[in-house]
């Protein structure tokens, strides 16, 4: 399972997360199957972690990961999204 203690619509943010966790949690959210996070997917992902201001965060966290300005987020650009989790949602991300 991607993130430990996951229900419908919440997660506890006690314990760690490797980074291939957070990756495979993002997924669950792309709707779309298109392999890219929209700032609308990663807002649902947010709210199920009962983050505050969602939309506002998810909007600060693709312009934080989005280096070419697509408006997405995409395996090449990840780590700036993990970079953000850590920093602004209290995500404990690992490498291991």
């Amino acid at each position: 399972m991607a993130i430990r203690n996951v229900t419908a619509a919440t997660r506890s943010l006690d314990g760690d997360m490797t980074v291939d966790e957070f990756k495979e949690w993002l997924r669950r959210f792309d709707v779309d199957r298109d392999g890219r996070i929209s700032r609308d997917e990663l807002r649902c992902a947010m709210r199920t972690i009962r983050t505050r201001f969602s939309g506002y965060k998810s909007k600060r966290g693709i312009e934080y990961a989005d280096t070419d300005g697509d408006g997405y987020v995409d395996d090449g650009e990840v780590d700036g999204l993990i970079e953000y989790a850590q920093r602004s949602l209290g995500l404990r991300i690992v490498a291991y």
